[in-house]
């Protein structure tokens, strides 16, 4: 077994013990037993936020040189946010890219991208339109918008 696969399998059996701490990871898993380098992640919208009610899949992308290179992790599920391009899925998150360091693992990567979703940082944005509501200080119309998208393509 190489490197990587003890270290995923080794994250797994973290993730595994530790279900139940991160109530806003759904489920973080790879998406077969055959391949440890695809993962899936479900982010649960948290109680009052404009996500809230919402399930929000990742797909999680492990390069072959993990963990000295970040995961590719994007959006599948159509989300509205300031840092997140709406119909690609990509994420402008620092640790994904310059900030990473092989001291983070999937359940930490994915829990700041959890924290992202209630802390946008607009000044960066890949979605102008949510970022330009919050720059103009437009919380009402911002969270609306969250909430329609949420309720479009997040909840079933």
């Amino acid at each position: 077994m190489d490197a990587v696969s003890r270290r995923l399998l080794k994250e797994l059996r973290e993730i595994d013990r530790e279900a139940k701490s991160h109530p806003e990871i759904v489920e973080l898993a790879p998406e077969s037993d055959d391949d440890l380098l695809q993962w899936k992640a479900i982010l649960a919208g948290l109680a009052d936020t404009p996500y809230e009610g919402g399930r929000f899949e990742l797909s999680i992308q492990v390069p072959s040189n993990y963990p000295i290179h970040p995961p590719t992790i994007k959006f599948v599920t159509t989300i509205c946010h300031p840092n997140i391009h709406f119909k690609t899925g990509e994420i402008c998150l620092d640790i994904l890219k310059t900030a990473w360091s092989p001291a983070w693992t999937l359940k930490s990567t994915v829990l700041a991208i959890s924290l992202l979703l209630t802390n946008p940082e607009p000044s960066s944005p890949l979605n102008c339109d949510a970022a330009n509501l919050l720059r103009c200080n437009d919380r009402l119309g911002y969270e609306s918008l969250i909430r329609m998208y949420t309720q479009l393509y997040a909840t079933k």
